[in-house]
């Protein structure tokens, strides 16, 4: 922290003297939204806020924000683990996406392994008119370097962000790469709509079971067409519209998005919405969780209606090695960089 960096209370502005739960956190703020974020942990977005209608529309779980340091796991499996100290939010998700798994000796966890790791930060730009940060962190298990932009600018409710990953060894690597998007309360609830392209195919794999092993809605096994689905009854069902809280709970995988894919979540009712768009070239599926209040087990006990849209270079959710076999796994050479970018925007109808 620059303790001599000029201070400012209007425009486009950061605060990196902050910390929340015991965790070192930034924010970034202009006229219109507020970003929050966990350099601590993984770089979480745990904030982002419409100020005009002191609207967030990130999800937090029931067990909120808290700080792995004053909570032993007691789980010996990994998934648990993660979803103990998971906050719903937006994590960034590298190199492993989904449950454990193996790859050249290296043994991951849930979602492994930088969504709770320490980031660096250098303020690249500071203006009234723009703020740019430069996020970067090493993995520990593989030979990475991954770092990220985060830029604001003046009255607009929009944040843009360029990635990249390099390989810092002479070995290729695959990986999972993928940005964990989580929309709950206060912005979601049923009757929300979800809009993208047209001609996307939804794939719902057969290695793929609802939480705590309950039916799922979607027939497996076989390719839909957005918006439609075939359910496990026969039934045709449109799933851009959200249901009533209790359906069954589970994940599908789009894909089908050209050079730039996009998506945007309506509320009709609060006349607000969130859009996404991204290099579908880099990340050319995207991931679709469901949960509808129908897990009455753990982790969720019923308690939490939300959605995951989660950009991602591949699937399914089964980890590295399921992607390395199914041909959906990232690659790069040694010494290799590889690029991303994505934009968020915030909208009132």
């Amino acid at each position: 922290m620059d303790y001599y960096r000029k201070q400012r209370n209007y425009g486009c502005r950061i605060h990196d003297q902050y910390t929340y739960m015991g965790m070192k956190t930034l924010v970034l703020e202009n006229e219109k939204i507020r970003l929050s974020i966990l350099l601590d942990k993984g770089l979480e977005i745990f904030e982002f806020l419409l100020k005009s209608r002191d609207l967030d529309f990130m999800w937090l779980t029931e067990n909120g924000v808290d700080n792995p340091n004053r909570y032993l796991p007691t789980s010996p499996d990994s998934q648990s683990t993660y979803i103990d100290y998971y906050i719903g939010g937006w994590q960034e998700i590298f190199p492993n996406g989904g449950v454990s798994s193996a790859y050249l000796g290296a043994q991951f966890g849930q979602h492994g392994e930088v969504a709770h790791m320490p980031w660096s930060y250098m303020i690249e730009i500071d203006t009234p008119e723009m703020v740019a940060v430069r996020f970067t962190v090493k993995t520990k298990k593989v030979p990475f370097k991954l770092s990220k932009t985060i830029t604001i600018y003046a009255n607009a409710a929009k944040i843009d962000i360029k990635e990249e990953i390099e390989n810092l060894s002479e070995v290729p690597l695959r990986y999972m790469w993928g940005q964990h998007l989580a929309f709950g309360k206060p912005f979601l609830e049923p009757g929300c709509t979800i809009r993208m392209p047209e001609n996307i195919t939804i794939i719902a794999d057969e290695l793929d079971v609802a939480d705590n092993d309950q039916s799922a809605r979607v027939k497996r096994g076989i390719t839909h067409e957005w918006p439609w689905v075939e359910e496990t009854s026969g039934n045709m069902t449109d799933i851009s519209v959200l249901p009533p809280k209790g359906k069954p709970s589970e994940i599908v995988y789009m894909k089908g998005f050209k050079d730039k894919g996009w998506y945007q979540v309506d509320n009709a009712r609060l006349n607000a919405a969130i859009c996404v768009e991204w290099d579908a070239d880099t990340m050319p599926y995207l991931w679709y969780w469901q949960e509808f209040g129908n897990t009455t087990g753990y982790p969720w006990f019923g308690r939490h209606y939300n959605i995951g849209l989660e950009p991602f270079s591949s699937y399914p959710t089964h980890g590295l090695s399921e992607a390395v076999r199914n041909g959906t796994a990232g690659y790069i050479q040694g010494r290799e960089k590889r690029m991303f970018s994505m934009s968020t925007t915030l909208m009132e109808l």
